[in-house]
């Protein structure tokens, strides 16, 4: 009998212990930002000394400050700006920087509208006189000193506006913005898939202004209701171009200070369907403009000599798939330029004349330039990042312009990423892999050395400890031919000889990743959660993702979701193979692209997956914007197999295991439509599910609880029913 209790007292001392060395994660610990990483913000080089700024904004007091570091020794310089110090200095949360570096723009009173377009109040602050004054009485978009720092040049109302700031004098430059005309901005759907918001550049002598006008009259209208907290909802109409549908007519304009003057520029005889780059090069009357075919099948850089308005070819790039933009385009000083391109069948550098003749490829091999962060043309040396260590870390790596003397800028494999002081003679390098959150260091460029450590996360290291995060263990998996990317986790108690649920993660977009030896963002930490309840997670890049070639990515041209589908269902059987993994409790989940996945193979792997999430899907690629899918699909006048034997809505009879479907109603990306008409089909089809709509929430689903109630409410689920 005392044998028998010191049996018990034996294991449950050692219970307690093994419990009593970690704390459990919480949904609540992860979306109330417990783990958040500490970081630089809004790192600006100073191009005038061997300095760089960081904003530092406290938003409990609703202070903020630019702080000016010395990069050799980390010592503060000063202060520059400093919203505690006098009452005429607003509360700011956003900088820019004169080119002199003697004016700054203060961004005050942000409001988001779309994924990264907002209108915002602006303050100039002259650091000489340290005065501030308002740029403009109501919030503006876009705003942008000229070189020469005497005016900024903004976006009201969809025209487009220059304000001098040595006499506060105002020109408006174009009239005709409506609800059908956009001057100096993009549309909605080049914000979202080219991925900028200006379509203004001043020249380099302040001279002139290049600017793109849209025009959206013959683009038809979505509308979506807004509940709000009034009595009645309101409807919210916006110009969206689904796949097939008219698209904005683009057309490429200068306007002259001298003599106000607007006059409208042409590309030959080539009439454009895009233009989704454009900037002037540091000669005045160089205007660059990239222009891309309805298919995006053939991108033309264009030289556009301003004064004459001559427009010439430089270059160009075909595919038989399609051709991806790209901010890589680097103009040095004398004219020649630097560019990236797949046309060898990996991502890498180019280095060419003036004249677009080609003079050297720079980087060879069966691996991808990632990032381009410059060139020091003094040294001649350019820099950037690859995936030559493996795919699914980051290198940083500098060589000459010649093409020779290659060296490594960063010491060990993981995720590597710099930050350049302007003259390219030091750099702020970012460290993390999966074991290790970010790690800021300053660098010497001349040979990588060590200057000194600037931010460890140290605390956030001690965190995860106390905690007991799993270690995110890579491999490969292999499906269908090819060698795919898997990260897995699995609980930290792990018996081999126990079986265990397990649910995939993946979004499986063209060109994406997933599986990347970085540190953890919150949703893997969710996924740590699960592995603390005794779940295994696992991720698996599958075909059509990025970083290995373009074979491998444009592999899914014109059946998206169709092969993917099909690695996810075979890596899903595969791992349920395994001794260790229990074959009837596979689930999987994603969200947007990775929800039209999770949405596909809970129907056509029905066999396999017993569970499945989607958030925000797609639900038929007809309901998508033209640039995005036409990219990847053609048109569905083109390719209407294409879209609908791939589309969820056609095999709703499909389904066997537990669905949940969750979805924003305010989702301006991906409309809550791809929902209701799921839903109408798995209710015509008599298939029991669950689902979940967030009143007014953007394709992000956030803001206030609203992300805990969603993570808490898939932990449910999950927990439930796998």
């Amino acid at each position: 009998m005392r044998k028998n209790t010191f049996f018990v007292f034996w294991i449950f001392f050692s219970t307690f212990s093994l419990h009593a060395q970690t704390r459990p994660l919480t949904n609540e610990a992860i979306w109330n930002w417990e783990f958040a990483q500490e970081r630089l913000e809004s790192i600006h080089p100073m191009k005038n000394q061997s300095a760089y700024t960081v904003l530092k904004v406290d938003y409990a007091t609703q202070t903020s400050k630019i702080v000016l570091y010395d990069y050799a020794t980390a010592n503060e310089l000063a202060v520059l700006v400093d919203s505690s110090s006098s009452a005429q200095i607003p509360f700011f949360t956003g900088y820019e920087f004169s080119k002199d570096e003697n004016q700054i723009l203060l961004e005050t009173a942000s409001e988001r509208i779309y994924r990264r377009s907002k209108r915002a109040t602006y303050w100039v602050y002259d650091l000489t006189s340290k005065k501030v004054s308002l740029l403009f009485g109501e919030k503006v978009q876009q705003p942008l000193f000229s070189p020469d720092g005497a005016k900024v040049a903004f976006v009201f109302q969809r025209n487009l506006f220059i304000k001098d700031l040595e006499n506060n004098a105002l020109e408006q430059i174009t009239t005709d913005g409506s609800a059908d005309i956009i001057n100096g901005l993009t549309d909605w759907v080049y914000e979202e898939e080219f991925g900028f918001v200006r379509a203004f550049d001043w020249n380099a002598d302040s001279s002139a202004i290049a600017f793109l006008q849209f025009d959206e009259t013959l683009v038809p209208e979505f509308s979506m209701d807004i509940y709000g907290e009034d009595l009645y909802q309101f409807p919210y109409t916006f110009k969206y171009p689904k796949a097939g549908e008219a698209n904005a007519v683009v057309s490429l304009h200068l306007y002259t200070l001298a003599d106000q003057q607007t006059k409208a520029l042409s590309l030959g005889d080539t009439a454009p369907y895009y233009l989704p780059r454009m900037q002037f090069a540091p000669q005045p009357n160089r205007l660059l403009i990239q222009s891309l075919n309805r298919l995006q099948n053939e991108l033309i850089l264009w030289d556009v000599d301003t004064q004459s308005g001559v427009a010439k070819k430089l270059l160009t790039e075909t595919s038989s798939t399609y051709v991806d933009v790209h901010d890589n385009l680097r103009v040095l000083s004398k004219g020649d330029f630097l560019w990236t391109s797949e046309k060898d069948g990996y991502n890498h550098l180019y280095y060419y004349h003036a004249d677009g003749r080609l003079k050297k490829q720079l980087t060879e091999g069966p691996w991808e330039v990632t990032r381009f962060f410059g060139v020091n043309e003094k040294k001649k040396e350019l820099y950037y990042a690859s995936v030559e260590d493996g795919s699914i870390g980051r290198t940083l790596f500098s060589i000459g312009l010649n093409g020779k003397k290659k060296r490594a800028l960063s010491p060990r494999k993981g995720t590597n990423g710099a930050a350049f002081s302007a003259d390219f003679n030091y750099f702020i390098h970012t460290y993390e892999d999966a074991q290790t959150p970010r790690i800021y260091t300053l660098r010497n460029t001349a040979n990588a050395a060590l200057v000194r450590e600037i931010e460890n996360n140290a605390a956030l290291v001690e965190k995860a400890k106390e905690y007991g995060l799993v270690e995110k263990t890579f491999s490969t998996l292999a499906i269908n031919g090819e060698d795919l990317n898997m990260w897995m986790m699995k609980p930290r108690d792990f018996d081999p000889a126990k079986k265990y649920p397990l649910l995939l993660f993946q979004y499986s977009g063209p060109g994406s990743q997933s599986v990347a030896d970085r540190w953890h963002g919150q949703r893997d930490l969710w996924h740590q959660l699960l592995v603390q309840k005794g779940y295994i997670v696992a991720c698996v890049d599958g075909r059509g993702t990025g970083f290995k070639g373009s074979a491998f990515k444009k592999v899914t041209y014109k059946e998206l979701t169709k092969l993917e589908t099909e690695d996810q269902i075979a890596a899903a059987k595969k791992l349920g193979q395994r001794a260790y993994i229990d074959a009837e409790r596979i689930g999987i989940w994603g969200w947007s692209y990775g929800g039209h996945m999770a949405t596909n193979c809970i129907l056509k792997g029905s066999d396999v997956f017993a569970m499945a999430i989607a958030v925000a899907p797609v639900t038929n690629w007809r309901f998508y914007d033209t640039i995005y899918t036409e990219r990847f699909m053609r048109t569905p006048q083109e390719n209407p197999t294409g879209y609908d034997d791939n589309s969820p809505l056609n095999y709703a009879h499909l389904l066997q295991g537990d669905y949940l479907l969750i979805h924003g109603s305010g989702d301006d990306n991906v409309h809550v439509q791809n929902t209701m008409r799921m839903v109408e089909a798995l209710v015509q089809a008599n298939k029991q599910f669950e689902w979940m709509i967030y009143p007014d929430k953007n394709h992000g689903i956030y803001g206030g609880n609203t992300s805990l109630h969603l993570y808490t409410k898939m932990t449910n689920f999950i927990e439930s029913k796998l």
